[in-house]
């Protein structure tokens, strides 16, 4: 099937050829005749499956024909963090390029004088960060009753953010009688009732399992003591040639430690995650994503959505709290059909972790002998203990090619070729990870 099929006017058509694309990516071709119906549609698809054009694209066609009043924008979309929210008007200056459809851009960290200025000319489509959307609606600055079709994106990150509160208040306030799109990689208990009690006969479209990691990314870990971690993790940068990584920390406050350390060991290594001002998360990304930054440390605030070219490897420094967290970290490597590499130090406080990680993915992570200190695990997933492992010194790629099913299905189609609110947003890259994890870092 192509573009042309889904039933997209020339002008959208006219766009995606421009980007050099001309088939539609599984969840696109499922979702787009749907939502072109007017149907309420639960779109059940990773990051990385193309659904951020799976619903500008239609939006695009559907808002072509109207133009917004002032604060008052004609449609709404959700999403849980600042980057996830600019990587989606970007995907509308691409895909809207060709029509007149005006935006603005909701976040936090952001001047809020600007974006009422932008509110005030008229949004056809408003992107927003729960937080910030609520603080201008309780500040008078924004009209919600001419919402004509709501986006509720990745509701389940909404939901491990403590997001659902806010979604339901936002609800409250939008006319009962609209097109409402909710996507999200699981179905959880709380998101099946936010379907149920906010979209009306909704058509779900699902492809790909929720939790699974691409065959493209060989995945590997190493036994460590706690202190060994920082010695082992440049030893093994060292040892891969590490071109671009990303390198996550449970803690925001290892994030800005690792990261030092390492520039003091003479890496250029950048920390990125929710408590830094946003002019300097926008900054590092855009540096890191330009590939001008080799080492981008960081919380979970980039492990979602984030798409970034050959990135080559992906460190876990600490073991995720969370089994779907790894999945999505996993997912920045091994893109475009290309092959990537993932690490992830492992101590004898994440045995709980990991074993969840394990059974999440479905196979075993092999283990690599760094010649570091190490201490005996009693990790289900072992087959051994850690003190029989292997040893194997640089573990080699595939030299087999992924299946076609393996390759990237980035958030476009296929290539041919200061508020309370906002808060919540900020300190949840933390939540959720307890007291298992030592902090060896003060």
């Amino acid at each position: 099937m192509n573009f042309e099929e889904l039933g997209l006017s020339a002008p959208i058509l006219d766009a995606i050829k421009d980007c050099g694309y001309d088939t539609p990516t599984p969840i696109q071709e499922k979702a787009i005749p749907h939502i072109l119906m007017s149907r309420d549609v639960v779109g059940l698809a990773q990051t990385g499956t193309g659904k951020t054009a799976g619903f500008t694209l239609p939006m695009i066609e559907i808002l072509a024909g109207g133009r917004a009043k002032a604060r008052m924008p004609r449609s709404l979309i959700l999403s849980p963090t600042r980057e996830l929210a600019a990587q989606i008007a970007e995907n509308f200056d691409t895909y809207g390029k060709n029509s007149k459809l005006t935006k603005a851009l909701l976040v936090g960290g952001s001047s809020m004088a600007e974006q009422i200025k932008i509110l005030d000319r008229g949004a056809d489509v408003l992107i927003a960060t729960p937080g910030r959307l609520i603080d201008l609606f309780e500040r008078g600055k924004i009209l919600l009753n001419d919402i004509k079709i709501l986006v509720i994106d990745e509701a389940d990150r909404m939901l491990d953010m403590g997001f659902i509160p806010d979604i339901e208040k936002i609800c409250s306030h939008l006319p009962p009688i609209r097109q409402t799109l909710l996507f999200s990689a699981t179905m959880a208990p709380e998101i099946k009732k936010l379907t149920e009690k906010f979209l009306s006969n909704p058509r779900e479209v699902a492809v790909s399992p929720p939790a699974s990691t691409a065959v493209t990314v060989q995945q590997f870990r190493v036994n460590v003591s706690p202190k060994g971690k920082n010695a082992i993790l440049e030893k093994i940068i060292k040892q891969e040639k590490v071109k671009t990584a990303f390198i996550f920390c449970n803690r925001k406050r290892d994030v800005d430690a690792l990261s030092k350390w390492l520039q003091g060991r003479g890496h250029d290594a950048r920390p990125l995650h929710g408590d830094m001002a946003q002019v300097s998360r926008t900054k590092t990304l855009e540096e890191f994503k330009a590939g001008k930054i080799p080492l981008l440390v960081c919380s979970d605030v980039a492990a979602r959505g984030i798409d970034v070219a050959s990135v080559s490897h992906v460190f876990n420094y600490d073991v995720p709290g969370a089994p779907d967290d790894y999945v999505h970290r996993v997912g920045r490597t091994g893109r475009a059909g290309e092959t990537g590499r993932a690490w992830m130090l492992v101590t004898k406080y994440d045995d709980k972790q990991l074993n969840a990680v394990i059974k999440r993915i479905g196979k075993e992570i092999e283990i690599v002998d760094m010649g570091g200190e190490r201490s005996v695990s009693t990790s289900k997933g072992d087959t051994g203990s850690r003190e029989r492992s292997k040893p194997q010194s640089n573990p080699k790629p595939s030299a087999s090619k992924p299946p076609h099913s393996a390759q990237k299905t980035p958030n476009v189609p296929k290539k041919k070729s200061s508020h309370t609110h906002d808060n919540k947003n900020e300190s949840a890259d933390s939540a959720g990870f307890g007291d298992d994890v030592p902090a060896f870092f003060k």
